[in-house]
């Protein structure tokens, strides 16, 4: 059975574009692969977090991937900074990647240039990402394509890593879903769904139904009311057809062929969306009141998780030409 690892950041309520993008594959690689998933905390320090609002979306986070329908009995759900070998493995794939491999990240240009104070574990962050991935012998990586160029770092950093010290880790390919892999914001169609924008276009997997519905039937659209599947010429409207072909389980292109006019696809999208997201929301709900049951969760994960990244990081020391620690 081939294994399967993915994280997500917890900064802050998940979008719609996290559940169709990313979560609802989670949900269904468990039951097909090894899954292995995680809440990657320390990632979230490299843009200095209030501490009380980072421990707070990192329960959130993780009681969300449960509560979409990660089974902590069919994966193993951990958080990242429960399990060390993370961080010791990060300096060795920083000591692997190149400076000018990690200058030319796009994601880093994109960050470094909205922020007055660009850390340097932002500079390193795909070095992390290649310790989480790399620890568990990941076979595949389920990603949105704006993540494909740090997996192709991730690969190089392996490969290279096995060439200078012999056969190390598991070189993982990345896996991108072909529906709903890329929603956008429901106001600007051109810019993917982000908490961090702050767009009236974002929709949250917790909000309430009538706001929901509001933000869809405002959507933007063109002016010339033909439906088609075009996301280079429509972006919004295609935007709205890829989600109602995402929540429903269809093609993009036969749902188009369903509708002549814009507003029933607003409306029906709005209402699919909304079918989506209210058991989610009582599920959370119900996680929510019983915080010793989702900690009982984590740590369990995290003994699951250690038990394979220690033999990983174990072979990378030895590898490398690391003294083995002696016991204690």
């Amino acid at each position: 059975m081939a294994r399967v690892f993915s994280g997500i950041q917890p900064s802050g309520g998940m979008h719609l574009g996290n559940l169709l993008g990313a979560l609802r594959n989670w949900v269904a690689y468990q039951h097909e692969h090894d899954a292995v998933y995680c809440v990657v905390d320390l990632h979230a320090l490299t843009t200095a977090p209030d501490p009380a609002e980072l421990r707070d979306n990192t329960v959130a986070a993780a009681t969300m991937l449960m509560s979409v329908g990660i089974d902590p009995d069919r994966s193993t759900l951990f958080l990242q900074s429960s399990v060390s070998e993370h961080a010791e493995l990060a300096w060795m794939m920083e000591c692997t990647v190149g400076f000018g491999e990690l200058r030319r990240m796009t994601q880093f240009k994109d960050k470094s240039d909205r922020s007055e104070f660009v850390s340097a574990g932002l500079f390193t962050y795909p070095a992390l990402q290649a310790s989480d991935i790399l620890l568990y012998d990941t076979d595949l990586v389920p990603v949105g394509d704006d993540q494909r160029q740090h997996i192709e770092l991730c690969r190089d950093i392996a490969e290279r890593f096995n060439r200078r010290y012999g056969d190390t880790f598991v070189v993982p390919a990345h896996v991108i879903p072909e529906t709903g892999a890329r929603v956008m914001d429901l106001q600007n169609p051109d810019d993917k769904m982000s908490k961090s924008l702050e767009s009236a276009g974002t929709v949250g997997v917790l909000e309430d139904p009538d706001s929901v519905t509001r933000k869809f039937k405002r959507a933007v659209t063109d002016s010339d009311n033909e439906v088609r599947y075009d996301p280079a010429a429509k972006p919004g409207v295609s935007n709205l057809i890829g989600i109602l072909a995402a929540a429903t389980g269809q093609n993009p292109v036969s749902v188009a062929d369903e509708y002549s006019q814009y507003g029933p696809l607003k409306s029906d999208t709005a209402d699919a969306v909304n079918e989506l997201l209210n058991p989610i929301r009582d599920r959370f709900a119900e996680l929510s009141s019983d915080p010793a049951e989702i900690a009982r969760v984590l740590a369990a994960g995290a003994d699951k998780a250690h038990t394979v990244a220690a033999t990983t990081l174990e072979r990378a020391r030895t590898n490398a030409g690391l003294i083995p620690r002696q016991p204690t």
